[in-house]
């Protein structure tokens, strides 16, 4: 059998968060047991830089056709006894052509991975006008001439066999060993209160800010926001970081509690609780909607805290900032349930047994 693996990604290697926390940090792994990576992003850094700035329709129609000629070159060296792995789509755009072609023409199993509900339409207000290209409609067959499906959560896994019957869930992870190596300090004042996530989804804090406006008249906290492009809110405590990959962890560790806010809805219900994981690997007291997988994620007060509403996020956050034993209590359990259930360590094997015969 082939040692050799076939990785057809979206975006390039280190840069998107789905691929670095879904399958990218499983890599230095298989490359010690012996696994040969091969790995082909369908967009280039030129590209993917581009895509989503407003405007640029030329360089981002360019860079898209040179990367359909690339993908389909990779293509043609891609035997029958190598493993192919595919994250979301061979292709950024258009149909599934390159899934059929590999299935259907070439009759060679690909393992299908993917950690949001992408059949439903999601895009940003910059590609507002070209976003019927990426024909979400294409996802269910991506799904169907799978070999094997790895899907992020329960919610994923039924719609993805209602398609393909072979399933398997496997969560998004975090390296405790290599990555989130730092801890929060809850010593530290002030206590700072912090989200992270891109301008996009910084509507979700909508529901809060007049929580945190309260908060502020009878407590002294910093309301930190790391994002990649600066909020509008008008508070007092607020302070503003702009996301950077290589200070990511540190940045985030400075927060003492983490807030994820989600509505009730599809989308929010294919989500893999990402952000919760990362807060409470870096024991951050961890605040968030009981939405989807987050309801699994977390035992209500044991290693983290539930809100549904204003009054629940008030009555949270301010217990929270008051009782710093309770909050480092919460912190620590919640580092320990992501070693446990939803660390690389924890997941190596699963990984490792994707590509065994």
């Amino acid at each position: 059998m082939s040692r050799r693996i076939f990785i057809l990604a979206p975006y390039p290697r280190g840069e998107a968060p789905s691929q670095r926390f879904r399958f990218e940090q499983y890599l230095p792994m298989l490359e010690k047991e012996g696994f040969d990576i091969h790995f082909h992003s369908f967009l280039d850094n030129k590209t993917w830089n581009t895509l989503y700035s407003e405007g640029k329709y030329f360089a981002k129609a360019t860079g898209i056709l040179k990367s359909f000629f690339r993908r389909w070159k990779i293509l043609f060296s891609v035997k029958k006894s190598d493993h192919v792995f595919i994250h979301r789509e061979a292709a950024h755009i258009g149909p599934p052509i390159f899934e059929w072609y590999l299935a259907k023409i070439r009759r060679i199993n690909y393992i299908y991975d993917f950690d949001d509900a992408i059949w439903l339409p999601n895009y940003s207000a910059s590609n507002a006008k070209v976003h019927r290209f990426k024909a979400y409609w294409k996802v269910k067959y991506c799904m169907k001439w799978a070999h094997r499906i790895t899907a992020g959560n329960e919610y994923l896994k039924q719609f993805a066999e209602k398609y393909n019957p072979n399933v398997q869930i496997i969560p998004t992870t975090i390296d405790l060993k290599n990555q989130h190596t730092l801890k929060s300090n809850h010593n530290a004042s002030p206590t700072v209160i912090g989200w992270t996530g891109t301008h996009t989804t910084m509507h979700y804090l909508d529901e809060i800010i007049p929580v945190i406006e309260e908060l502020e008249k009878n407590y002294r906290f910093i309301f930190r926001v790391i994002s990649n492009k600066a909020p509008n809110y008008k508070l007092k405590s607020l302070e503003f970081i702009k996301w950077n990959k290589t200070s990511e962890i540190e940045d985030l560790s400075q927060l003492n509690i983490g807030l994820m806010p989600l509505k009730e809805d599809k989308w929010s219900k294919g989500k893999c609780g990402f952000k919760a994981l990362q807060y409470m690997a870096l024991e951050i007291a961890t605040v968030l909607s009981p939405v989807g997988v987050n309801t699994e994620i977390v035992d209500q007060r044991k290693n983290g805290l539930f809100a549904d509403n204003p009054d629940a996020w008030r009555t949270a956050l301010e217990q929270l900032l008051t009782d710093v034993n309770f909050r480092t209590q919460i912190a620590k359990a919640g580092r320990i349930q992501v070693k446990e259930r939803y660390s690389v360590e924890a997941l190596a094997g699963t990984y490792l047994n994707l590509f065994k015969p």
